[in-house]
């Protein structure tokens, strides 16, 4: 009989160690508990604005209202005079560009601008496929700390915008007919795009020849396959008959604005039956003063960025909105209709998202985002309407409502407080107090410190391997899991590419690359192999003396190593030659130089981003290069 009670009072108690134990698991799985009291709660849905407490519980919102009870465990922040406003959007950015001319960016210190300033959720065009695991994974982990990223692949037509940059291929899928808009999606199915990005509309506000622009039958083939791979489309489109056509086509988002006419009734009804979202990316386009500096601003660039723009300054410290003048030039006059149709599209029941283009020049990222706001309210919409434009609006437009967006109990709690009052007075957008991303608050004291720092954000290098590429794979990549990517002079009239895998012999393949040369004074073509995915993580080469390679040609060419630590386009350069025979070439990092740099920086080998063999000949000629067997040398 003892012995049963023993075995009872055991088991009792391994069951109650059991539940004690399950119990402390379910309160670390649900993470920390926080009670914001006493603000007022813009909730992202166009409501009326009213006093509550938010209960964050773990990575999400667990209840919101005036009788909230707060947990005896609950770590309580006092809103009393604030608002409390979900996670802003943007859903237009180029986060690999600087917006500082003469400066190479530092994606992940533009990703902190955006959280300091409260912007959790970003829609990326500055990418390409190759770039998306590694950013993806980087992120996701906490390597480099991030908004929620939003990643898009590309697709214009031959001489479009978008085409025009240099950057190669498979930068912007180029295409002309319905089947090759369905086999472009197809394309970049297996890289898991987030949206696709189209650019349809060749405009050139009046101010530079336009360039060609995309079919309604192949922008609708487009939007169809993206749509049954359940992918939006937003879309580069600026004039009122190329924004019927997008419409027409299905498009999700119609970004940038009409810019050459007053919209019609015409294009109100295809929208609202079509359910597009506008996206008028008014920052980009204003008329500001060089050398503007707002203290928000300020805070969210790094020193070499405010060199910069201080320097280009021509005496103006204006802090407000500057409206264009009428009829002074076609900027002024699109900015005229730019606004106008904010005003027209709002009284028509349109649905409106903010997005910016930031990494434009001048267009800078995070606080774009805010003067975005502030620039729709300028334009018609009032204070309420541009908070929701860019919360519950923007996250419609993006099909994630259900999970962020608005304060609704059981969405993420990615919330801003604001030390005022935003929907009442726009320009108090700009008066960030805190942020949270998933129920964590974001240490903005150390996102500034950070974005402040002279030195570049740290990424991890992988370490370099020897071989690195026979081109004997016949995928297109190489024999380090990296793609192939080719460059030229920007511009429609670039110089034209041929490149690819060939055979050298009978079962022995190179690469080749043969290039007719614009006419321009300094026409380049360039083949490049990043060292890692999209060139996104650096590579530690530093375990090698150099490179060396098999090369056949027909004169001078160059080989150019960008690296992590050179930010100033002054890049590692080799001059070699290739002669009509094949030779083997070995280039000694020691002899790498940099080309008149700002300040130079001395070769480790540490932070290696890609390989480059560039071929530049006078204008009109023909260039060609072979290579083969690239491999690093000790």
């Amino acid at each position: 009989m003892k012995t049963r009670r023993s075995k009872a009072s055991l088991f009792l108690i391994l069951l109650l160690l059991s539940v004690s134990f399950s119990s402390i698991r379910a309160q670390e799985q649900a993470g920390e508990v926080i009670a914001i009291v006493g603000g007022t709660v813009v909730d992202g849905t166009g409501a009326q604005p009213f006093k509550a407490t938010v209960l964050i519980r773990g990575e999400r919102i667990a209840a919101v209202g005036p009788n909230v009870e707060i947990p005896s465990d609950a770590r309580v922040i006092r809103a009393d005079g604030q608002t409390i406003i979900p996670g802003l959007f943007d859903l237009h950015t180029h986060l690999p560009y600087s917006a500082v001319n003469g400066l190479d960016a530092d994606w992940g210190k533009n990703l902190k601008a955006y959280l300091y300033c409260g912007v959790t959720s970003v829609v990326d065009f500055g990418t390409y496929p190759e770039t998306y695991e590694p950013m993806r994974r980087l992120t996701r982990s906490g390597a480099v700390l991030s908004p929620r990223l939003t990643l898009a692949a590309r697709i214009t037509t031959p001489g479009g915008h978008g085409a025009e940059g240099g950057r190669g291929d498979f930068f912007s899928l180029e295409v002309l007919t319905p089947r090759e808009g369905r086999a472009a999606i197809r394309r970049v199915l297996p890289y898991k795009p987030d949206v696709i990005k189209v650019f349809t509309d060749g405009w050139r506000y009046g101010a530079a020849p336009d360039m060609t622009s995309m079919t309604e039958e192949t922008l609708a083939a487009i939007v169809d396959e993206a749509h049954k791979n359940g992918l939006e489309v937003l879309t580069h489109t600026v004039t009122l008959e190329k924004a019927k056509i997008a419409a027409r086509a299905g498009v999700d988002v119609i970004a940038h604005g009409v810019g050459n006419a007053d919209v019609d009734d015409e294009l109100i009804q295809l929208m609202k039956s079509k359910g597009t979202s506008y996206v008028s990316t008014l920052a980009v386009y204003e008329n500001r003063a060089r050398g503007f500096m707002a203290p928000l601003l300020e805070t969210t660039l790094e020193p070499a960025a405010k060199e910069i723009i201080k320097a280009q300054a021509i005496a103006s410290d204006e802090t407000q909105l500057r409206p264009a003048r009428e009829g002074e030039s076609p900027q002024a006059r699109r900015w005229r209709y730019l606004m106008r149709n904010i005003e027209a599209l709002r009284k028509a029941g349109i649905s409106f998202g903010v997005g910016t283009d930031a990494g434009v020049t001048g267009t800078y990222h995070g606080w774009a985002t805010l003067r975005e706001m502030q620039l729709l309210v300028a334009g018609g919409l009032t204070p309420l309407e541009a908070i929701t434009a860019a919360t519950g609006n923007a996250a419609r437009a993006l099909k994630v409502d259900s999970e962020r967006g608005t304060i609704t109990p059981g969405k993420l709690a990615d919330l801003v407080l604001i030390a005022g009052e935003p929907h009442k007075n726009i320009a108090d957008i700009e008066r960030t107090s805190r942020v949270f991303l998933g129920g964590r608050e974001i240490d903005r004291e150390k996102l500034a410190r950070d974005i402040q720092s002279s030195e570049q954000t740290p990424i991890t290098a992988i370490k370099a391997k020897e071989k690195i590429d026979d081109f004997e794979s016949a995928t297109g990549r190489s024999s380090i899991d990296t793609l192939w990517v080719n460059s030229t002079d920007s511009g429609h009239d670039n110089s034209k590419m041929v490149w690819g895998r060939t055979l050298r012999d009978r079962a022995n393949h190179a690469l080749t690359v043969m290039s007719r040369f614009s006419e321009k004074d300094r026409p380049v073509a360039r083949v490049s192999l990043p060292l890692s995915r999209g060139a996104v993580e650096p590579v530690d080469a530093s375990a090698f003396r150099g490179v060396e390679f098999d090369a056949r040609g027909d004169g001078d060419y160059l080989l150019v190593v960008p690296t992590a630590g050179v930010r100033d386009s002054a890049y590692y350069r080799a001059p070699f030659k290739a002669e009509a025979k094949w030779r083997r070439v070995r280039i000694d990092f020691a002899s790498l130089k940099q080309e008149s740099p700002k300040k130079p920086v001395a070769w480790t080998g540490a932070d290696v981003l890609m390989l480059t063999f560039e071929v530049a000949r006078g204008a009109g000629q023909i260039g060609w290069l072979e290579i083969d067997n690239l491999r690093f040398f000790k």
